[in-house]
């Protein structure tokens, strides 16, 4: 039985809440069970530095903890003057993610930024970042539409994310902190609406694993994903 008597192909409670910051042009609070994130889409009328002149935009993101987040206090990353590696390796992730499914030339020479921060944190942090900073995102080009910004609609498909692991010996979908702190392997799923693979993290914590529990992995990811799509198809409907 899992620590949260979920099935092994059972979601969290997932929510998406969308405009609930009043001056990002999209925003939407995310909740994948106890993890909890804000995610804000902010337009900037130009691009980065290095892409301008080229007639497209970029999309990028930044990932921050608040000092309470988890169990105990966290140091803001501003005081210390540098972001840690996991920070900068998240925001990546989400970056990418995003851009996977954005035609930056339809964007202009603009620069989207999705700024994500976990409120609270109970495992999965990256793929609710991911899977909430894409309604912020459509959101934003939403935004856009409406004020003659831009002609066509940017986004090509959605994307979504989710963990999964092996947890005494047995593939599970969606860990809360207490189950991915003790499983034998952790990873992590990024997918297009369409079903395409965005990236894939694996990691053997405890014991390695095997061609059969990755595909069993990706199996549950593919039928988890596909609920996330959903719930993102019914928020932004």
């Amino acid at each position: 039985m899992r620590p949260s008597n979920r099935a092994a192909d059972e979601l969290r409670a997932v929510t998406i809440e969308r405009n609930v910051a009043r001056y990002a042009e999209g925003s939407c609070l995310i909740k994948f069970g106890g993890t909890h994130v804000l995610c804000t889409a902010s337009l900037e009328d130009k691009p980065p530095a290095w892409l301008r002149g080229q007639g497209r935009g970029w999309v990028t993101a930044e990932y921050s903890m608040l000092p309470r987040a988890t169990h105990t206090r966290t140091r803001r990353e501003s005081t210390s003057g540098k972001q840690t590696g996991r920070s900068q390796e998240i925001q990546r992730l989400i970056g990418r993610s995003l851009r996977a499914v954005t035609n930056l030339q339809g964007l202009g020479e603009r620069q989207i930024t999705l700024d994500c921060d976990v409120l609270q944190a109970d495992g999965g942090t990256r793929t609710a970042a991911i899977t909430g900073a894409w309604v912020a995102l459509h959101d934003c080009v939403k935004w856009m539409r409406g004020r003659s910004i831009i002609k066509d609609h940017p986004l090509r498909d959605h994307v979504a994310a989710i963990s999964c692991g092996i947890s005494n010996g047995e593939p599970v979908l969606d860990l809360d902190y207490a189950e991915d702190s003790a499983a034998e392997t952790d990873a992590n799923f990024v997918m297009t609406g369409g079903g395409s693979l965005v990236e894939v993290q694996a990691t053997a914590e405890a014991a390695v694993f095997s061609d059969g529990q990755l595909h069993a992995m990706l199996t549950l990811a593919r039928a988890g994903i596909a609920r996330l799509v959903d719930l993102q198809k019914t928020a932004v409907a």
